[in-house]
């Protein structure tokens, strides 16, 4: 493959992806002309039936007008028979074999229009019950991508390097940081304190065992002990 035929390849490739992100990124606006799409192009199958049902109408009415004739006809043929008119007679079933391949002929419209009819009312019916369908799944679809949104949104805020959870963490962190560093320095202090007036020296030397740690009362009590035993 020559260089190219890869360029335009990779150009075509380009091209499909640019479309397929801008479809996504619509896909909603996309689904609701799809919807509007429908629902127009049912408006329109329920006009064609309205104007199929009238033209049934009127080849029914086409329908009865010549059993009528026929009907009509037929007695002036009996007439006719009844006065030996043979002429008159035949000229007359003439006209009645007219008017019967003439109602043959709209009986088999007749039939087409309903059959016809009854697909489209089955077929418009369909329709209506998939577009409410759908409704209903566009409006859960809707909701679900609002709420995703939403989601994206607040772990977009939440979780990006500049947000605002991050700082008032590292502030949070920076206050402990300078409780901790005030509360050593506290201590120091103290330290410091204990050392200058002797207090740190003392406690070590009572520790050491090597100076009295003060009176107590059992101290007390064997040291009189002690003396009486000595008097006696």
């Amino acid at each position: 493959m020559s260089i190219w035929k890869k360029l335009f390849t990779a150009a075509r490739g380009a091209a499909t992806e640019a479309g397929e992100a801008i479809v996504d990124n619509q896909a909603l606006r996309i689904l609701d002309q799809e919807m509007r799409d429908a629902r127009i192009q049912l408006k329109n199958a329920k006009e064609s039936l309205t104007s199929i049902m009238a033209e049934e109408m009127a080849v029914k009415r086409t329908v009865n007008d010549l059993r009528s004739k026929i009907e009509e006809h037929e007695s002036y043929t009996a007439q006719a028979l009844e006065q030996g008119n043979e002429d008159l007679a035949l000229e007359i079933a003439n006209k009645i074999a007219e008017f019967s391949n003439e109602l043959e002929a709209q009986e088999q419209l007749a039939q087409g229009y309903e059959a016809n009819i009854t697909q489209l009312k089955r077929t418009i019916a369909d329709t209506e019950r998939n577009i409410k369908m759908m409704q209903r799944e566009v409006s859960v679809v809707k909701s679900t991508e609002a709420v995703q949104k939403a989601n994206t949104a607040i772990a977009t805020k939440f979780s990006g390097a500049d947000s605002s959870m991050l700082r008032a963490t590292d502030s949070l962190e920076r206050i402990k940081v300078k409780q901790q560093k005030r509360s050593d320095q506290m201590k120091a202090a103290v330290e410091l304190q204990k050392e200058s007036s002797g207090d740190d020296l003392q406690a070590k030397l009572k520790s050491a065992g090597i100076v009295s740690g003060g009176a107590s009362a059992n101290a007390v009590l064997e040291r009189i002990k002690a003396k009486k035993s000595a008097g006696k």
